[in-house]
């Protein structure tokens, strides 16, 4: 019988070249096991990320707070709560905690938030920006600047049927009309110690952001590397939309990672939100000791 695994939020902190880094949680969801697994056998992905009776496996939507001196900048948007009931259901969407909440348990309110900083636009990637008040959406961080890759809020403003189903524009929507949306492109200095990486591969602009200097960082995988079971390159997600670019990407950062010996923020990961790569072999493993 197929084990369905819970989900329950674990806060971990880090320091990275000044940085200090914890991980927060926007709650969770379940996708499709085929579809996050890709051309990986059933039997092989089942033992690592166990599905539920309909086949979905659960997903986190571990968000990051990275602090040093007057900046609070997050990582990542959540999925937020501006799902109806059916969308909720299919999704199984589980807003426990919310990141209001999971900001709230580390003593941040939204208002101190200083700059967001987003892989893509992919509605469970930046859904939580965005809040309704009276009927109207507004954004959840009103005084932080927004750091999105320019081909994605293109993507999300105006998708096409092929992207439709990954973006909502709404979520952009808000943040556009108050001025707090600013486009990326290549690779972007967010803030001195911060980088945006557009790869591409899973989505037109998908990035990797790194925190710190040298070998002193971090990298927030997004959803290049979603999960800690997905450091293998050739486990590429169904869901990505060029698979040949995403693993010349994927190759081309786990390797680099692992050498480098930077720590890993993984977004998706149910149980394990920070570890390192490490070369095994021609393989890779996940070290958690020390991260």
């Amino acid at each position: 019988m197929d084990t369905e695994l819970t989900g329950t939020w674990q806060k971990r902190i880090a320091e990275v070249a000044g940085w200090k880094i914890t991980a927060l949680s926007d709650g969770f969801l379940r996708l499709d096991g085929g579809a996050m697994w890709g051309v990986v056998p059933a039997a092989f992905w089942r033992s690592m990320t166990p599905p539920a009776e309909d086949n979905t496996i659960l997903l986190a939507l571990n968000c990051f707070l990275a602090e040093k001196g007057a900046h609070k900048v997050l990582i990542e948007g959540g999925v937020g709560d501006r799902w109806n009931e059916k969308l909720r259901g299919i999704y199984h969407i589980q807003g426990n905690p919310t990141i209001g909440q999971s900001l709230a348990s580390v003593g941040v309110a939204p208002e101190e938030i200083t700059e967001v900083v987003l892989s893509h636009c992919h509605w469970d990637h930046c859904g939580a920006l965005v809040i309704e008040r009276e009927g109207k959406l507004v954004p959840r961080f009103p005084n932080a600047s927004v750091h999105a890759p320019s081909i994605e809020i293109a993507c999300c403003q105006g998708p096409d049927p092929v992207r439709a189903a990954s973006y909502r524009a709404d979520d952009l929507g808000a943040l556009d009309e108050a001025g707090l949306l600013h486009g990326y492109t290549e690779t972007k200095e967010i803030l001195p110690g911060i980088e945006a990486h557009v790869l591409g591969g899973h989505s037109d602009g998908v990035s990797v952001i790194l925190i710190g200097e040298g070998k002193d960082r971090a990298i927030f995988w997004a959803d290049v590397v979603p999960t800690t079971h997905h450091i293998q390159p050739p486990y590429i997600m169904a869901y990505d939309l060029d698979v040949a670019r995403s693993y010349e990407v994927r190759k081309e950062w786990i390797e680099r990672s692992a050498d480098e010996g930077w720590l890993g923020l993984f977004y998706h990961d149910p149980l394990v939100s920070m570890a390192r790569i490490e070369r095994e072999g021609k393989r890779f493993s996940i070290c958690t000791a020390g991260s």
